[in-house]
């Protein structure tokens, strides 16, 4: 009887194998851009250009003039923006040189802090003047206009490459909105709505000539152009550029355009351009560059689609929408415990979100698991008890949702396990509901997606929250990182990754190196992932068949299991590959020990099939030491006796 039960037991598991597998890859098959539309669609069934506000009133956000608002804001909060303000009370506002430009070219260093100084003291200035009301920034405010109005450009040096003229110096007359661009406009849109009857009591030169150069450097362009990549009307898929740059300009134009008919062509140009962006989104709502880059597109993606609510008097409103709901749920799914994500590619491994835009996606949305996490995210960062980051626009409306937010019911969100099918990205933990003991993410996916790295089958695994296997990230920002000589850097290479190297071969980058069938099954007592990854090494790997396994066996262990066939034998050495955060030593062969932040792990392996090589690495890039300040470790576990078919299984239990 008990052979019997376990029969059929194994048919039910093979059935739902198969049918996971062929759903996979149906949607797997679609994931090319769709035609979906759905903003410009809705734009059509509401009839827009006959729904939009056409003055102000869609800006609900208190303005200068609304003292009380100012005035009731907590006395911390009011000094701290005032005593930053002064702060630049003396600012000397600086000439962006040449060659400021130059050294990206030269050196490669994108020498944006000469660009975010002068951001953070136009911020600063405007938001102590909001809160204090007497007049005392307003001078240096209108040096902020008159020094923008001066600077040829307003973005950052690393993108001119966009422009016909190439790197190097920015072209005047060819004006490029980049995200610097775009974040300048928003500003400098927000700052003329806020202060321009003050400005004309000073001169009246002064508000025309910031408008004049705000449609000139910014508007006029972004309008006029359509062949800028992120704007998606070239083809493509476009990344977090698309929701960024057009929140930002949806904003601007709202704030600065009078003329009706172009303010309804300026919207509806947006919106087909976030459309672009949503067409070439995943059904299933995965952000493949990870939930800190998240923030600057399902995040900004939300802003606008808030703002085209406002604008429509609710009537605009495609929260309902499934890839919509997607997106949002997307983020508290990925959480491990927060402020750790999992984070492949080049997303960090920690992130506090934007607590404000999770809490009211979750709200639009009606989801009580993002909108409780979003207060959650407020009451880990302690957001509310000091001044806001971020544009002015946001900074305003985050001001005015401290009470709600902070007195709101809050829970982590720590789901038992997700799948994202499309973007083939899944995850898994001991219980629903806690961060104790095991979790792990993996990957399928392929080589070629936003931020890349080269990481097709990785995985990651945390234990009580804490890090012990991991994905390293990325490090600063440099020319490099965005060129032909990307893989040259040694956190975008599989073999630091949790990976195989592959008769001394590395996964290859490009599109066409991907994961195959693709898995993902769970019930109460174990989560398992299995993906044939072969197919992202190149030829010199010679191999066959490469089938990586990821199994949680909830409260008890996490196994990892490679089972391979090889077309030859080189003799160059092949080995599975760990990167953690862990204290590792040897106890003895066949167990190595994992010491974490709070816990230590034994891992078990077979010492006849492999011998492991620990290899400790020292972390000095600046990025990188803001989650590894401690440095990382590399585990080579070499194959004793490769040969033509074999595999190795590593197991991992809590310690004592």
């Amino acid at each position: 009887m008990k052979t019997i039960t376990q029969n059929i037991k194994t048919i039910i598991i093979l059935f739902i194998t198969l049918v996971t597998l062929s759903l996979s890859q149906h949607l797997k098959a679609e994931l090319k851009p769709k035609e979906r539309n759905i903003l410009a669609n809705e734009a059509k069934a509401i009839d827009l250009t006959k729904v939009m506000i056409t003055d102000n009133s869609w800006n609900r956000l208190p303005d200068y003039k609304a003292r009380q608002f100012w005035e009731s804001l907590p006395v911390n909060i009011r000094q701290e923006y005032i005593k930053r303000a002064e702060g630049y009370l003396d600012y000397n506002w600086p000439v962006v040189k040449a060659t400021d430009y130059l050294e990206f070219i030269r050196s490669g260093d994108r020498r944006q802090s000469v660009y975010s100084a002068c951001s953070n003291a136009l911020i600063s200035l405007v938001m102590g003047e909001l809160t204090e009301g007497r007049g005392r920034f307003l001078d240096q405010i209108i040096n902020a206009v008159w020094y923008y109005s001066e600077q040829t450009w307003w973005g950052w040096s690393a993108h001119l490459g966009a422009q016909k003229a190439g790197s190097g110096l920015p072209d005047f007359n060819e004006p490029y909105v980049d995200l610097g661009v775009s974040e300048i406009t928003s500003n400098l849109s927000m700052t003329y709505s806020l202060f321009k009857d003050e400005f004309d009591k000073v001169h009246p030169l002064i508000s025309p000539r910031l408008k004049r150069e705000i449609i000139n450097k910014s508007l006029t362009p972004y309008f006029e152009r359509n062949d800028w990549g992120y704007m998606g009307f070239s083809g493509g898929r476009p990344n977090n550029w698309n929701p960024w740059i057009n929140y930002n300009m949806l904003a601007s134009y709202l704030l600065i355009e009078t003329d009706p008919v172009r303010r309804a062509a300026e919207v509806q140009k947006i919106l087909n351009s976030i459309d672009k962006f949503l067409n070439g989104y995943s059904d299933d709502g995965g952000c493949d560059e990870g939930p800190s880059y998240w923030g600057a597109a399902g995040a900004l993606l939300y802003e606008s689609l808030e703002i085209m609510k406002n604008l429509t008097n609710g009537k605009f409103d495609v929260f309902d929408d499934p890839l919509i709901q997607n997106i949002g749920k997307y983020f508290y799914k990925v959480n491990i415990h927060a402020p750790y994500f999992i984070n492949f590619a080049d997303a960090d491994a920690t992130t506090g979100g934007s607590p404000s835009i999770v809490y009211r996606y979750g709200k639009a949305i009606n989801d009580p698991s993002m909108w409780k996490f979003g207060a959650w995210l407020a009451k880990l960062g302690n957001w509310g008890e000091s001044t806001m980051n971020g544009r002015i626009f946001d900074q305003i409306r985050n001001l005015g949702l401290i009470n709600e937010i902070n007195s709101s019911e809050a829970t982590e969100a720590l789901v038992a396990d997700f799948w994202f099918p499309d973007t083939e990205v899944a995850g898994a933990r001991d219980k629903e509901g806690s961060f104790s003991g095991f979790f792990f993410g993996a990957k399928g996916g392929f080589n070629a997606e936003s931020h890349n790295h080269n990481d097709v089958g990785s995985c990651l695994m945390y234990f009580n929250g804490k890090p012990c296997l991991i994905d390293l990230g990325r490090e600063e920002y440099v020319a490099k990182t965005f060129s032909s000589r990307r893989y040259e850097i040694w956190t975008m290479q599989s073999g630091y990754h949790n990976l195989p190297v592959i008769n001394g071969t590395d996964q290859m980058q490009g599109e066409n190196y991907k994961a195959k069938n693709s898995i993902f099954t769970t019930d109460s007592k174990t989560a398992t992932f299995i993906t044939e990854i072969a197919g992202a090494y190149p030829e010199e790997a010679h191999v066959k068949s490469w089938v990586r396994r990821y199994t949680l066996n909830r409260g008890k262990s996490f196994v990892i299991i490679d089972k391979y066939e090889l077309k030859s034998v080189t003799g160059t050495g092949t080995s599975s590959n760990l990167i953690t955060y862990c204290k590792v030593t040897q106890e003895k062969p066949g167990l190595l020990k994992f010491e974490g932040d709070g816990f230590t792990l034994n891992m078990s392996y077979n010492f006849r099939v492999v011998t492991p090589e620990i290899e400790f690495i020292e972390v000095t890039d600046r990025s990188l030491k803001r989650y590894w300040p401690d440095g990382v470790t590399r585990i080579r576990l070499k194959f004793i006796n490769p040969g033509i078919k074999g595999g190795q299984t590593v197991i991992f239990t809590k310690a004592g």
